[in-house]
């Protein structure tokens, strides 16, 4: 069952009232929308058959006129050769011709009053699905804003961004354990061979390296959030 009963509710609904008493917005501005537009439909092709009938009533009228003059001539004939009688006829035709194309003029006119009612209600209802369609935007851009900030909140509190502290935490450890090591094993020590001193460095670049790739993909995560 649709939200209005067509033309009349929609130009007189307020959209913001129909959402702010709505449990989902979104849905409700996309059902909103899809019936302002399949009325606005409606309403088109209701104008379209109006101006068909009226271009067939003034094709109607233009037969009816030939057929007017049709009448008057045979009326002129019968009179010429003293048949007053069938002259009268043929005016009787004539007349019945004529009443019926007035009344399809009059028929006509009051197409023309439809027709302007019809434009009316169509920039109406233009008017009225423009301002649905913004206030879409609005709901759809505030939804995303809410969503982000959702997952904001997500990924600062969040156990991923625990663990990947815990993780730095363990890294940091490890390096200072492995200065620790180092430093520890030159206390009272002879002096380190050339192959030793390559071996640590070595040693020490693998760990700043991951410590590195650790820290990159920890500012990796927070962009993405």
């Amino acid at each position: 069952m649709g939200i209005f009963s067509r033309t009349r509710d929609i130009i007189a609904a307020n959209v913001t009232d129909l959402l702010d008493k709505a449990e989902d917005p979104a849905k409700m501005i996309r059902m909103i929308i899809l019936e302002m537009e399949e009325t606005l439909v409606e309403v088109r092709a209701s104008a379209a058959r109006t101006i068909a009938d009226q271009k067939e009533m003034r094709r109607q009228i233009g037969k009816l006129e030939a057929v007017q003059s049709s009448w008057t001539e045979k009326a002129e004939l019968a009179l010429s050769k003293g048949r007053e009688d069938l002259a009268k006829a043929a005016l009787v035709e004539k007349q019945k011709a004529g009443d019926l194309a007035e009344q399809l003029s009059h028929d006509i006119a009051d197409l023309d009053g439809s027709l302007k009612a019809s434009e009316t209600d169509i920039g109406k209802l233009q008017a009225k699905l423009r301002e649905a369609r913004a206030r879409q935007n609005s709901i759809v851009t505030r939804l995303e804003s809410a969503h982000n900030r959702t997952r904001m909140r997500e990924m600062y509190a969040g156990p991923k961004i625990d663990e990947a502290f815990s993780r730095f935490d363990l890294m940091e450890r490890r390096v200072d354990m492995a200065e620790g090591r180092a430093d520890a094993a030159g206390m009272g020590a002879a002096p380190k061979s050339l192959e030793e001193e390559i071996a640590e460095l070595r040693s020490a670049d693998k760990v700043d390296a991951e410590l590195a790739a650790l820290k990159a993909r920890l500012g990796g995560t927070a962009r993405e959030g």
